[in-house]
């Protein structure tokens, strides 16, 4: 193997590591088609100069996603033997070479060329002449190479190998995908070698101090808005400045001038500081409602192009995202660029994780060797000098998951002295000797509790490291893992982080699905689909976005939590802003009165200017709020009229750079007049019996079995019982591990037997069941009970469990049931659902905060939630009424007593169950509707806790009900 593959050096030949600049100096763009050769194997000497036997691929790119070789998703584990710093004899390598023209008179004397990410180790020539060697996947490399340029026809070449001893560093959860992913740029020669500006803003006198470090000291500095010029070094005292925030991303153009050559710097004046055991910025403690990012793009991997980051910071800001910790690396630049356009708090993250040293028990971990010391101290020093100019970047991460070691001590120690003007960030160490926060990932509420409390556990040793431990401020680094169908839990955390001011807030894990679009393939892949044997399945499927950027269910539940406008009423209607620095001014307060779901009148909210962390009474637009029944409670009475709601939103009164004008920001619903409920009398009349059938109030049912066959005349199956669903990634938990579905199944949910016990038929048709599984003796005791009713038909299901029920953690003694309600089956025709309740898209027990009371309509495919790994999913929470219908309006009508959930696919859940991909779902010839009472909550059990106690359906004696009316056409039951 090559030497500097395996060794300890960050590379050889490499320029000191500055700021990146937008410069006026020439520049050429190295991107585009580059020839490319594959080697399984590294090669001897250096690349060829031959003509023959090269294929092209593009740059930015990895060539594991262009045809060569094969991509590998890994959570933990490394994909190769634990030999530090040796790497695997076959360790893929792709030499790739550009052929560039420069012109006579392009400045060729001192130019650079630049690297912006190359993963994971790499050595250059130009013109044949071996230029340097360079490793840290994600960080910019940078050569002079004017000595070897010429006039005209140029030849750049780079070997590019996969594994090196960087990579011991980069077990960042995530594919291992090699390549020149991010740009390559040729730069003539910098003169404006460096800049480092220092925009202090002082909140108690509103003034600003600006310092500007630069090399060449000989440069000038000129901020025309401020009618500012000064030298490097000299400290300017401004007396009055627009400081910058998240929320009001305040930018001054400045230029940095010397020798001709010009260095456009965006500043933005704001001061970091700890006071009173808090992190402040311009004399206020932030709140983070922050998600992580990966960079990700289904099809082009890591090379991310600008327009896709523009459009996820986008969609952070219109789902009230205010901060992003950049996992498990920094980012392109240009995204940080973008950061501070748009507003957002930043923690960049170095591009170090070591992961994989769990499985030898830490042995051998480079943070703690100092011999990696030099290694990961240059990782730092290339991720602070890059980016140091940014505002948004308030906090920098010394790594992630590399357990505790003494290298990080040396990282902390240089920074510090480097950039005193941020704070800094390691949660692993749990000392926190090195870092300004207290952090853990995925806490129990009730241990969050006791840290916002100051009351956690001792848990350093040392008294003085303890102390200091929990005088820090605390920040979830990861939380509700958005894992297929969830997370669950969003409101919970969020009422507990927002009680106590220690609680900084946090950040979700993650931003977007890895799912990756292969040529020629119309689902998204994941680990293990490459015949690897160590894989992280599909681990990777864990964003608030799926891997083509479209907001999932768990994202609008994130905007709805975590909204910066909150508005009440208990006495009077208030509205709270939750914001740090800016007013409400930005926003148009809009109400709407609904009676049964129908607009009765609107208007416009008179809201006077609103500041930060202030609430604001204002006039009802309404005489008096008879009941407040937050939107979503489940205590309430079914198939009723007359139900009055109050919905206010506050949308955007003008356009935004993320967003245009009238974009809804938050709302709320308040009940006005909660529904009567009417009486459902039962029809005289016997049921009757008709050979081998019984018919009752429009059903025909089997006189053996009591099963229904046909519903006004429709051919139905069923309805029965059903406790099971397909499991989501919560419920199997990280590794199939989860309790919940561990002891679903031991409790023989998955395999349930129906036994009718009597058909007893009266005035009323009386169905008992037995309800149990194969191999156990707990049993559900199920008696249905059919009754004509005006214009329909009524369902009466009462559950009485039996026997031992194997419990969970959170219910011992009883344990829990996934779902509870009947399944039944309607004709393939029946292809639309309008509906009253909760909506417009799917709700689960504590995932229904962004569920708004209405009438919605939309066909049964759309209903549909696409996860890259099928699972439970689209049901509609608190339903009063849906009607399900064929295309010429033809159908069933079915109201709930107490509101129901309603689910409609093509498939049954044992089909969704057995699905690994969306394409393994193929619609059959009838809709299979789940009527349910209600189900187990989501949690965010993949990585985190579990649905809490109050979110689970406990096995219990229940009952509900559910009518049946003929819908469409001449029939009677249809409802204008």
């Amino acid at each position: 193997m090559t030497s500097y593959v395996e060794d300890l050096l960050p590379g050889t030949g490499m320029r000191a590591s500055r700021a990146w600049l937008r410069s006026s100096n020439p520049k050429l763009d190295l991107n585009g088609r580059w020839q490319f050769r594959f080697w399984p194997e590294p090669p001897t000497g250096p690349i060829a100069d031959d003509e023959d036997g090269w294929d092209e691929l593009e740059v930015p790119g990895h060539w594991v996603l262009q045809g060569y070789d094969r991509p590998r998703y890994t959570n933990t584990a490394f994909p190769f033997p634990i030999d530090p710093p040796r790497t695997p004899a076959a360790n893929p390598t792709g030499d790739h070479r550009r052929w560039f023209d420069l012109p006579d008179d392009w400045p060729r004397d001192g130019a650079v060329l630049r690297f912006e990410g190359v993963e994971s180790c790499f050595k250059v020539w130009v013109n044949g002449v071996e230029i340097g060697t360079a490793k840290g996947s994600r960080l910019p490399s940078e050569f002079d190479v004017g000595a070897v340029l010429r006039p005209g026809r140029n030849v750049l070449a780079v070997r590019v190998h996969q594994w090196s001893s960087g990579s011991y560093l980069e077990d960042q959860d995530m594919w291992w995908l090699p390549g020149i992913f991010r740009d390559v740029t040729l730069l003539a020669r910098p003169v404006v070698e460096d800049v480092f500006v220092h925009a202090d803003y002082d909140h108690l006198t509103g003034g600003g101090t600006l310092r500007v470090a630069v090399e060449p000291s000989s440069a000038r500095i000129v901020v025309p808005e401020l009618g500012l010029e000064f030298a490097p070094g000299e400290t300017v005292d401004i007396p009055r400045v627009e400081p910058w925030s998240a929320e009001v991303p305040r930018l001054y153009d400045a230029q940095v001038v010397a020798g001709g050559e010009t260095v456009d710097v965006r500043i933005g004046f704001r001061t970091v500081a700890m006071a009173d055991g808090l992190l402040t910025v311009n004399g206020r403690p932030l709140f983070f409602r922050g998600v992580n990012r990966h960079e990700h793009d289904p099809l082009r991997g890591r090379a991310v192009s600008v327009e896709a980051m523009r459009q996820d910071l986008a969609l952070m800001k219109q789902h009230n995202v205010n901060a992003v910790r950049t996992a498990h690396y920094p980012p392109h630049p240009a995204f940080l660029d973008l950061c501070d356009e748009l507003g957002l708090w930043v923690i960049d993250e170095c591009d170090i994780e070591t992961h994989g040293f769990i499985y030898t028990d830490w042995r051998g971990n480079p943070a703690d060797d100092p011999d990696w010391a030099p290694m990961m101290l240059d990782r730092m020093r290339r991720m602070v000098e890059r980016d140091k100019n940014h505002p948004s970047v308030i906090i920098w991460s010394l790594a992630n998951e590399s357990d505790r070691g003494r290298n990080f001590g040396t990282l902390a120690a240089w920074t510090r002295e480097r950039d005193p003007g941020r704070a800094l960030f390691y949660e692993r160490d749990r000392s926190y000797e090195f870092s300004d926060f207290y952090s853990l990932m995925y806490t129990p509420l009730d241990e969050l509790e006791r840290i916002g409390t100051r009351t956690e556990e001792v848990t350093v040793d040392d008294p003085a490291l303890e102390a200091r431990r929990r005088a820090l401020p605390f920040v979830l680094a990861e939380y509700a893992h958005a894992m297929g169908n969830g997370p669950g839990g969003l409101a919970d955390y969020q009422r507990v982080l927002e009680r106590y001011p220690r609680l900084q807030g946090g950040f979700v894990w993650e931003w977007i699905d890895h799912g990756l679009l292969l040529p020629g393939v119309t689902d998204y892949v994941y680990g293990g689909h490459f015949g690897e044997r160590v894989h992280g399945a599909n681990f990777c499927i864990d964003g608030l976005l799926f891997p083509d950027r479209t907001p999932s269910p768990g994202l609008l539940e994130l905007k709805k939590v975590i909204e910066p406008v909150r508005i009440t009423w208990s006495d009077c209607l208030v509205v709270h802003n939750l914001q740090t620095f800016g007013t409400l001014d930005h926003l148009e307060f809009l109400w709407v009165e609904e009676l049964d779901g129908v607009e009765v009148r609107s208007g416009r909210l008179e809201v006077p200017t609103v500041e930060a962390g202030v609430g604001v009474e204002v006039v009802a637009p309404v005489e008096a709020k008879a009941a407040s029944v937050p939107a979503g409670s489940a205590d309430r009475l079914a198939g009723s009229v007359g139900e009055r709601w109050l919905t206010v939103r506050a949308v955007l009164a003008k356009d935004q750079p993320w967003a245009a004008a009238g974009h809804e920001v938050a709302w709320a619903q308040f009940q006005l007049v909660a529904a009567a409920s009417p009486e459902q009398s039962a029809v005289p009349g016997a049921v009757v019996s008709r050979g081998d059938l019984l018919e009752v109030g429009g059903g025909e049912f089997d006189v053996r079995t009591g099963r229904l066959r046909r519903l006004f005349g429709m051919p139905v199956d069923w309805p029965r019982l059903d406790l099971w669903r397909a499991p989501t990634d919560n419920d199997n938990g990280q590794g199939g591990k989860n309790s919940a579905t561990v002891e679903w199944r031991a409790a023989g949910l998955d395999r349930l037997k129906h036994r009718v016990d009597a058909v007893e038929a009266g005035q009323e048709l009386v169905v008992r069941s037995r309800v149990a599984p194969d191999g156990l003796g707990s049993a559900v005791a199920v008696t249905y009970t059919w009754r004509a009713v005006a214009d329909g038909l009524r369902l009466t299901v009462h559950v009485v469990p039996e026997g031992e029920w194997q419990g969970t953690a959170i219910t011992p003694r009883c344990g829990s049931w996934p779902r509870l309600g009947v399944r039944m089956a309607v004709p393939a025709a029946v292809q639309n659902v309008r509906w009253f309740g909760g909506g417009p898209g799917e709700a689960y027990a504590d995932s229904r905060e962004a569920a708004r009371v209405g009438r919605y309509a939309c066909t049964v495919d759309e209903l549909q939630t696409p996860y890259v790994v099928p699972q439970e999913n689209g049901s509609r929470i608190d339903v009063r009424w849906a009607e399900l219908t064929d295309a010429e309006g033809n159908g069933l009508r079915v109201e709930g007593a107490p509101y129901f959930q309603l689910t409609a696919r093509r498939w049954t859940t044992e089909e969704l169950e057995r699905a690994r991909h969306r394409s393994d779902l193929v619609p059959g010839d009838r809709v299979h509707l789940n009527l349910d009472l209600a189900q187990h909550g989501l949690g965010s059990a993949s990585c985190g806790p579990a649905a809490t106690a109050d979110h689970t359906l406990e096995v219990a004696e229940r009952t509900f009900t559910l009518t049946f009316r003929e819908f469409g056409g001449q029939g009677p039951g249809t409802v204008p």
